[in-house]
Order: C-alpha cells, then sequence, then structure tokens
C-alpha cells in the first residue's frame, strides 16, 4: 500500500515563496475551503506534478511557477511502501528532479525520462492515467471511466490488477519471435547451401579418378551457374531499392496525418460540446418563464429567438461534425494505406537483407570451388582428403541441423506463449475473473447512492445499463447528477479492486468541488455516508466551495485565503 504522508509546495500557482506543507495521512477526512483562486486545488497540482511531472489542468508546466516570484517552484511529495520511506522532490528554474529512499538520494546518473518510467513502474506501480482515475476526482479537467476511449480503460484495469506485466512480456516476446525467426531464415538457408555442398563434394570424390578436365570444366560451369545467379540476385536487390525508393516517396504523402486527425478530432470534440451547451439551453428557455438571476419575465418572443438561434447553432454544428466525420473516415483510411506501405517497405527491406546473405552465401561456395580446381590443376588430388572435407561438411551440416530443430523449437513455444500473452489470453482469464467482483462493487456504491439501475462492464469494458422501466441505455443517456453518481462508484469500485489485489492500493482519496457541481442534497448525503465507511484505512481531502454544510462532517478543516497575492492556509 502506498501511503501518503505529506506534501509540500513553494512559489507554485498562487503559493509564494514561504513553503506551504499538507499533512496526507493524520486525519480522516479534510474539508477544503475558500474563494476561488485561493489555492485549494493546488494541492493537487503539486502532488501530480511532483510525482508525475505533469499539470493535472492541463496548463504548460511554466505557468506552474507562481507569477510574482517567477523562480525556484518546488513540489515534494512524502510517502512509504512498506517500510520503505520515499520523497520526491521535482522543481522548475532551477529544474530539479531527485528521488530519495529512506533518506538517501538516488543514483541520478540515467536521464530524466528514464528515471520517471522507472519511478512511475517500479516504486509507484501507477500511471498518471490510473492515478487520476483511484486518487483524484475533479470536476474540471478529470475524465471520468465511461468517458475514456476503450484502449486507455483497459490500460487502467490492467494496472488496478497489476497484469500490464503481460503486455511488457509481449512486447519482449514480438522481439525474440522476430531474432528466432531471421536466425532460422539464416540457419536453413546455410544447410540448402550444405547440402548442395556435399552433394558437390560426393560427386567429386565419385568422378576424382576420371578425367581432371572435365571434373574441372563441371566445377567451372558450376561457378559460372553461381555466378550467373548472383547476377540476377543483384538485379533483384536494384529492382528491390527501386520499390524501396518508391515506398518511401509515397510515404511522405503522409507527412502530417496524425495532426491533421487530432484536428478533425478536437474540431469534432468541439462542436459537440456545443452543441451539448446549446441543447441545455434550449432546455432552459423551454421549461422557464423568467430569468433565475433578475427573475424578470422572459417573453415569448425572446424565448422563440433564442429558441430558433439554438437550433440554428445546433443545426450548423452538426453539419459541421457530419463534415469533419467524413473527412476524419477518410483520413484514416490513409493512416490504413499508411501502415500497410510501412508494411511493404519492412518486406522490401527483408528481401534485400535475404539476398545479400545468398549473395555471401553464393560467393563462398565459388571461393571453395575455385580453390578445388587450383588444386586439381595442380595434381594435388587426395581422396581421402576429399573425404574428409566430405565429413566435415556433413558434421557441420548436422550442427546446423540440430540449432534449425531448437530453433524451430523455440519459435512453437513463442508461438503458444504469444496466444497466452495477447488481450485474449491469459490477462482475458484474470479480467473474466474479476469483471463479476468489479460489476458487483459497481452496482453496490450505486445502490448506495440512491441509483437504483444494473450496471454491467463487459470484457472489451463497454457498459450496459438496464432499469426496470426501460430499456437498455448508456452513459451519456443520463442527467449530469447521474453521470457523477457512476463515477463515483466506479471511482470507489476501482479503489475496492486495488485494495483487493494490493497493486495500486492507496490511503489517499481527494474530490475536487464534486460536492457543488452535479450531486443533489440526497447525493451528497448518501456519498458522505460511503466515504465515512472508509475511512478506517483512507485519508479523504475535499475541495468545496460548500463550507457551510459540511464543516461538522470532517475531522479537519483547511481554509485557504489570500493574503498579499499568495496563498495563505489555516488549520481548524
Amino acid at each position: 500500500m502506498i501511503l501518503f504522508k505529506s506534501v509540500t509546495y513553494k512559489n507554485f500557482l498562487a503559493a509564494g515563496n514561504t513553503p506551504i506543507t499538507i499533512d496526507l495521512s493524520n486525519h480522516g477526512s479534510t474539508l477544503i475551503i475558500g474563494q476561488n483562486g485561493a489555492g485549494k486545488s493546488t494541492i493537487i497540482e503539486a502532488i501530480v506534478f511532483a510525482l508525475f511531472n505533469k499539470s493535472f489542468r492541463k496548463v504548460n508546466k511554466n505557468q506552474l511557477i507562481n507569477s510574482i516570484n517567477e523562480k525556484d517552484c518546488v513540489a515534494e511529495v512524502e510517502f512509504s511502501i512498506g517500510s520503505v520511506n520515499w520523497k520526491i522532490r521535482r522543481g522548475i528554474k532551477p529544474n530539479i528532479f531527485e528521488i530519495y529512499k529512506n533518506g538517501m538520494i538516488l543514483d541520478q546518473s540515467s536521464s530524466a525520462v528514464d528515471q520517471q518510467k522507472w519511478f512511475e513502474q517500479s516504486v509507484l506501480k501507477l500511471n498518471y492515467k490510473s492515478f487520476t482515475q483511484i486518487v483524484v476526482l475533479g470536476s474540471s479537467t478529470f475524465v471520468p471511466f465511461m468517458q475514456l476511449p476503450a484502449a486507455s480503460r483497459r490500460e487502467i484495469i490492467e494496472d488496478l490488477l497489476d497484469i500490464r506485466i503481460f503486455s511488457t512480456m509481449n512486447v519482449i516476446l514480438k522481439d525474440r519471435v522476430k531474432t528466432t525467426t531471421e536466425e532460422l531464415k539464416q540457419f536453413e538457408s546455410e544447410i540448402n547451401f550444405l547440402k548442395e555442398k556435399a552433394d558437390m563434394q560426393k560427386s567429386h570424390i565419385k568422378t576424382l579418378e576420371k578425367t581432371a578436365k572435365k571434373t574441372i570444366s563441371q566445377k567451372k560451369d558450376k561457378i559460372v551457374e553461381l555466378q550467373s545467379g548472383l547476377v540476377k540476385i543483384n538485379e533483384d536487390i536494384d529492382q528491390l531499392y527501386v520499390q524501396i525508393s518508391e515506398k518511401e516517396k509515397q510515404l511522405k504523402k503522409f507527412d502530417g496525418i496524425e495532426t491533421k486527425i487530432k484536428k478533425l478530432e478536437k474540431e469534432i470534440n468541439t462542436n459537440i460540446n456545443l452543441i451539448s451547451r446549446t441543447e441545455k439551453e434550449q432546455d432552459f428557455f423551454k421549461d422557464h418563464d423568467t430569468c433565475p438571476k433578475c427573475t424578470q419575465a422572459l417573453s415569448d418572443d425572446l424565448k422563440q429567438s433564442q429558441l430558433a438561434e439554438s437550433i440554428k447553432i445546433i443545426d450548423d454544428a452538426n453539419s459541421i461534425v457530419e463534415k469533419y466525420k467524413i473527412q476524419l473516415g477518410k483520413t484514416n483510411d490513409l493512416l490504413a494505406n499508411q501502415a500497410k506501405i510501412n508494411g511493404d517497405l519492412a518486406d522490401l527491406n527483408w528481401s534485400v537483407k535475404s539476398h545479400n546473405n545468398t549473395i555471401r552465401s553464393t560467393n563462398k561456395i565459388i571461393n571453395d570451388i575455385q580453390q578445388e580446381i587450383v588444386d586439381l590443376e595442380n595434381d594435388n588430388v587426395d581422396i581421402e582428403g576429399e573425404k574428409e572435407k566430405l565429413s566435415a561438411i556433413a558434421n557441420k551440416g548436422v550442427s546446423v541441423q540440430q540449432t534449425i530443430v531448437e530453433l524451430k523449437k523455440d519459435r512453437r513455444n513463442y508461438d503458444l506463449i504469444s496466444t497466452l500473452l495477447k488481450d485474449g489470453g491469459i490477462k482475458s482469464m484474470i479480467i473474466k475473473k474479476y469483471l463479476p467482483v468489479m460489476n458487483q462493487l459497481i452496482n453496490k456504491y450505486l445502490q448506495a447512492l440512491d441509483f437504483y439501475v444494473n450496471f454491467t462492464l463487459d470484457e472489451e469494458f463497454n457498459e450496459s445499463i438496464k432499469s426496470r422501466y426501460r430499456d437498455d441505455f448508456t452513459y451519456s443517456s443520463f442527467s449530469e447528477g447521474e453521470k457523477m453518481r457512476i463515477d463515483l462508484a466506479l471511482m470507489f469500485t476501482w479503489r475496492s479492486i486495488a485494495k483487493l489485489k494490493n497493486s495500486a492500493n492507496t490511503n489517499l482519496l481527494i474530490l475536487d468541488e464534486v460536492f457543488d457541481s452535479s450531486l443533489d442534497v440526497a447525493g451528497t448525503e448518501d456519498f458522505l455516508r460511503i466515504i465515512r465507511g472508509i475511512y478506517d484505512d483512507t485519508n479523504i481531502f475535499v475541495i468545496s466551495h460548500k463550507g457551510e454544510i459540511l464543516l461538522d462532517k470532517f475531522d479537519r478543516v483547511l481554509r485557504f485565503e489570500k493574503v498579499k497575492n499568495f496563498s495563505k492556509v489555516t488549520v481548524s
């Protein structure tokens, strides 16, 4: 279990040069309150930056530096895993990245990227995506599990179940399969040449007592034949290089295709969000006759005007979405063509390599034959010596054949292991084992939040949601309040699974303005009831504007305020 103990930061966002330290482990529940901009959510930013070198709110890292002091931005987090105490310290202007184990700084000879990778995989055993799903639930930049793409959902579940090692093993296995395949082709080519050489040697021994000129002539003919073959192979190589050049030219047409796809997806998402906001405005003018702020009546003309304008906005946005989706489909087709060309290019390069191996082997045979001709011309005829040569060829062939047998055995084993390591293999079996537990926990927490639906995730982590009086529907069918209940239920489920597996188990849970967004009064009470049930080994931090109704429900209150443009925190 990862026991987060404290976070300390200075010159970080609204925090000034005086360090702010927040204890993370000695209070079951902590309420963080304060005005907008006072620095309530800085605790999240500081922890995420220290652990992952990223900004939680998706801004440039340099924007994390306090805009007044403009330097010495530092964040550090202390935590323990078992009996080992860890501290990670990271800073900007100057750049700092230090990892301490039991008070001793670790070697910094490797690159920061390699250190970060090692830290996430070997120490935390959590990446940024998994951390934000089980530790931080934020109202602004948090992406709920149900809104993640399938690949990201699977990545998080694999982290929770501690089975990403199989994906790593599969990558290593692919390299070994490739190496074994190349070695096998090389040795098979060598055994063919050895067989041919042995046949020639046998023939040579049988005819050795015949006219030397005839033998020499045969060998010279063989050389001509082999050299003719080399000419053909070289011509084939030249043609292959022409094809490679053409394929490389074709690839240049796809420069920037990934950027174009991202741009199209961004435009689609922007217009989808515009449609969503406009539909909410439609619902407001349909359902309200007075302005909630000034309490003035909304005239029918105004409502009709607003509704007509919103319809136009939605129609225009839908048209744009359809247009970009068509473009995206065409662009994805181009991406598929790019992948095919890359595959063709790899095949062509492999053919060149194979031909070069053939040339080297053939040249060696030609050199051997030429030496034999020299021996015959010098009357160095030694039948016993030739038999010894044949024996040496045979022994070499046996050795090579044994190597081929072993390589084929290895490849069969690799094929079997590859089947086990694919998504449909061992990982699928483990996921199948835990899916019923996950679904049971999800529905347990949904019921605790007074949301009585039957929520089920399948092996691809697609949801199936059924209600007593409604047909099947999806996550996007619900209101924001209902979605929040699903998000909370999923988060509690992932924490329970992590605790069960002891893979990503942690004491820390931070909720950023959860009570201020889509949870109604009943949902808030239900949620508080749930988190009271996990106080034993969980330290919960709730960031909220609803301080007046939550103050008496928490063990500790941290109040943030701006004093002379810098954050100040008081504890009560």
